[in-house]
């Protein structure tokens, strides 16, 4: 018998914590809380492909429950100067964060004289919202996530349900209202090889730069409960390997204002990883390039799984059926 599935607590923010962060050129002090609310409005018509986000949303969940969410969760965060606010979704939908919830965190981060991120999609950036949103408060970054300015890649490999020139529209709404942007680019969606992955991610990120005052590149982690995880668990998908990370990163610090990463599940099977011996020096070498914006800090330490990824590079496109997790093939095999 299959066990009941546990209600979550529609009170309790999923995640809150403290961090660092550049604000100004200086390094201060973040705090990031993640809300429960009911869902991104895209992943109820269909979801993007990578995206297991909604893991955490409920229908369950009422307006009064996110502002004591929300409530609880900086209680515990202390003195800050930056506050991170993230949802499964849009910030500026309506139907997911309603005006009254989304006015009680403005305010509050007025109060506390807070810069505020959070995030929307396009097609919720409009200037009549932006004229509400900033009466209230003015310190504001609103991320998008882009993922890919190659509109077959947001189309076919993530079903991103909009295309780039929506994004320049938001992009230029924002630009409107004094708002500072931070976009998103992911590295390696499904059914690109890992050569096509990182070119399509320099791509996107020059793209980007020209409209953003940091770009966020988000290498591929494999969640739970979509598209990717099924293609991972059948040998039809690897995680971008960090060589690929570092080879992104490098080639475009120079176009971007703030260039930023931080592997989500970083050195793991469902994370972008090398091969073990060589992913905490990489991964700390990012984080301090993400925080110093000193491209010497990226590391590249000789290790020997380097080749193996210049051999897959190389090759991986030449397969039948197009991507395959064919570091598996390189693996030694036990005995």
């Amino acid at each position: 018998m299959a066990r009941p599935r546990k209600r979550k607590d529609c009170s309790s923010a999923a995640a809150a914590w403290r961090e660092r962060e550049l604000l100004d050129k200086k390094l201060v002090d973040a705090g990031v809380v993640i809300l429960r609310t009911t869902g991104c409005s895209h992943f109820h018509q269909g979801a993007c492909s990578m995206c297991g986000y909604n893991i955490e949303s409920s229908d369950d969940i009422k307006p009064e429950d996110i502002k004591k969410q929300f409530d609880t969760a900086v209680a515990t965060l202390g003195d800050l100067q930056f506050l991170k606010v993230y949802t499964s979704g849009s910030f500026l939908d309506q139907r997911e964060v309603p005006r009254d919830v989304a006015n009680h965190i403005l305010q509050h981060c007025k109060k506390m004289r807070w810069k505020l991120l959070f995030e929307s999609r396009p097609e919720f950036v409009t200037d009549a919202r932006l004229d509400e949103v900033k009466e209230i408060h003015e310190d504001l970054e609103i991320a998008l996530g882009l993922e890919s300015a190659n509109d077959r890649v947001l189309a076919y490999s993530i079903n991103k349900g909009f295309t780039a020139a929506d994004y320049v529209r938001a992009a230029e709404t924002i630009e409107r209202h004094g708002a500072a942007i931070r976009t998103y680019v992911l590295l390696k969606p499904p059914f690109l090889t890992e050569a096509e992955a990182v070119k399509d991610a320099v791509a996107t990120i020059r793209f980007a730069a020209k409209r953003s005052a940091a770009v966020s590149l988000n290498p591929v982690n494999v969640q739970r409960g979509t598209l990717v995880e099924k293609l991972w668990r059948n040998w039809a998908y690897r995680p971008p390997w960090l060589w690929s990370v570092l080879d992104v990163l490098k080639s475009t610090k120079g176009d971007c204002v703030r260039l930023i990463c931080d592997p989500t599940g970083g050195g793991s099977e469902r994370g972008a990883h090398n091969c073990g011996e060589c992913d905490g020096v990489i991964l700390d070498s990012i984080r301090a390039f993400s925080i110093s914006q000193d491209v010497g800090k990226l590391g590249s330490p000789d290790c020997k799984c380097k080749e193996t990824w210049k051999t897959i590079m190389d090759v991986e496109g030449f397969v039948s059926g197009g991507t395959v997790d064919l570091q598996r093939f390189f693996r030694p095999q036990r005995t």
